[in-house]
């Protein structure tokens, strides 16, 4: 996977939480396919910062995913540019690669309620963000990559230079 050869075993962070039938199959079908491949999982709902600092210093990181814990943190009402503060941080101060996945909610049609476009326009701002500290940011499309920054190949430096 993009960014996680390395010596060291990635560190998954998943964000979500089982709170219906249809998401506790979903994690376990998530588990399954990480089952033997040498991750370590962390569950971090809410304390992806945190997470992040505990990890390995020299092991990459996957975080999956930024729009479920942005969720998360919606839901429990906590200050949510205090939390992406936060995060971005915990992003900056790592050596080793951090990927993490987020969903685009912006590219249909506005909500037609208060709750879903604060969401939307929390998510964006979040990915705005981490967008700008990245030095690749890859968008994928059925299946299909397309680099917003940086390049496809790997070897982009923390700096976003191809190195």
């Amino acid at each position: 996977m993009l960014g996680l050869r390395s010596p060291h075993a990635p560190v998954y962070i998943a964000t979500a939480q089982a709170f219906d039938d249809e998401m506790v199959a979903r994690i376990a079908a998530h588990q399954s396919q990480r089952a033997g491949a040498g991750w370590n999982t962390v569950e971090a709902p809410l304390a992806l910062a945190e997470a992040l600092h505990m990890a390995p210093a020299a092991a990459p990181v996957l975080i999956d995913c930024l729009t479920l814990w942005l969720s998360n943190h919606l839901l429990a009402g906590s200050d949510l540019p205090a939390e992406g503060a936060r995060l971005s941080d915990a992003i900056a101060a790592r050596q080793a690669p951090v990927m993490a996945v987020a969903n685009e909610v912006g590219l249909g049609i506005v909500p037609d309620n208060a709750l879903a476009r604060r969401f939307r326009d929390a998510a964006g701002q979040l990915n705005q963000r981490l967008a700008a500290q990245a030095g690749r940011v890859i968008l994928v499309t059925a299946g299909l990559p397309l680099a917003l920054k940086g390049s496809l190949e790997a070897g982009v430096s923390r700096d976003g230079s191809d190195g």
